[in-house]
């Protein structure tokens, strides 16, 4: 495949192998016009830039190995290609790491040294920083804990596995446990809210959810639950300062949140001996065996930086990366 005019009238480099050409000249022309007056103010390869790509990354290579949101783009040279267009050195990691960092760096983690986060969005992403530093496990895969099984029976997810947590506790299961609710007969008001909104997005089944509709109400309670399981493992395992729930869904918060902490009480005895006294545990599961006691705490919250996160995250890793 040969080069083609960028809109500046020089030449882009050609695709490799199956990179979808597209996707590849849209977002990579992006780059260049957004990175070209930061580029002619330094000296060519002497800067570094973070770019965060949702799916799976091999961080010795830059290889997407695999990302359910970008069909097409598995085992792309995806650091090479962005490098040899812009001229520089790139950082590239896995969106929802960057958003931890975000978080770690400017937001509701400022303040604790070590941290996970969960990114509620299209899927279930999640980053783990420690120490201020991404923490990227053996091969750059660890957190993915979208993947983590809440329901060993649940629903198939695209990862291969069933009864993963993003088959809950993301923006499409919601869409989809509404449609399940509507075609058994039992949601009236989803069904309504469905054949008058051709999107019929999780926003529209949150609202009816706080406007007391009972079938998206329980939506959420699933979404809560399953999310609750998964930090219980989490803090069972990691026992961290911080865990905080950001992406574009964590906006039910309201929601759904007071079912993650019913589960984190019944299920997790290290949240139960580190948690704020709350009136909700009842002396029910883990936390009929132990009561919170001294001043560390294990935090549950929302992120505050919103879709900024992955910026900040960005613009941090240069600073943070070996």
């Amino acid at each position: 495949m040969s080069p083609r005019p960028g809109q500046d009238g020089r030449r882009l480099p050609a695709p490799i192998g199956t990179f979808p050409l597209s996707w590849y000249g849209d977002i990579l022309i992006k780059f260049r016009q957004l990175t070209e007056r930061l580029l002619a103010w330094v000296k060519r390869g002497g800067t570094l830039i973070g770019i965060g790509v949702p799916g799976i990354i091999d961080m010795k290579t830059g290889m997407l190995r695999e990302s359910p949101n970008l069909p097409g783009w598995a085992e792309t040279p995806v650091r090479a290609e962005i490098e040899r267009l812009l001229g520089t050195r790139v950082i590239l990691e896995n969106d929802a790491n960057v958003a931890a960092l975000g978080e770690k760096w400017l937001g509701a983690a400022r303040d604790v040294d070590d941290m996970a986060m969960l990114t509620l969005g299209t899927g279930v992403g999640g980053g783990i920083v420690l120490q201020g530093r991404i923490w990227h496990g053996m091969t750059g895969m660890a957190g993915e804990f979208g993947h983590m099984t809440v329901e060993p029976e649940g629903p198939p997810c695209g990862c291969g596995n069933r009864g993963c947590v993003e088959q809950y506790a993301s923006a499409t299961a919601v869409v989809r446990m509404a449609r399940e609710a509507i075609a058994s007969g039992r949601a009236p008001g989803l069904a309504r809210a469905a054949s008058s909104d051709p999107e019929f997005s999780s926003k529209a089944i949150y609202n009816l959810a706080i406007q007391g509709d009972e079938e998206a109400k329980k939506i959420f309670a699933r979404v809560g639950r399953a999310l609750g399981i998964c930090l219980a493992n989490l803090v069972n395992a990691f026992n961290l300062n911080m865990y905080v729930i950001g992406g574009g869904a964590s906006s039910a918060w309201e929601a759904f949140s007071p079912f993650i902490f019913e589960e984190l009480r019944q299920r997790s005895l290290v949240y139960a001996a580190t948690a704020p006294a709350s009136p909700l545990s009842g002396g029910a599961g883990a936390s009929g065996h132990v009561g919170p006691e001294g001043s560390t705490k294990t935090i549950i919250t929302l992120a505050l930086l919103g879709s900024d996160a992955g910026l900040y995250g960005a613009a941090q890793l240069p600073l943070t990366s070996n």
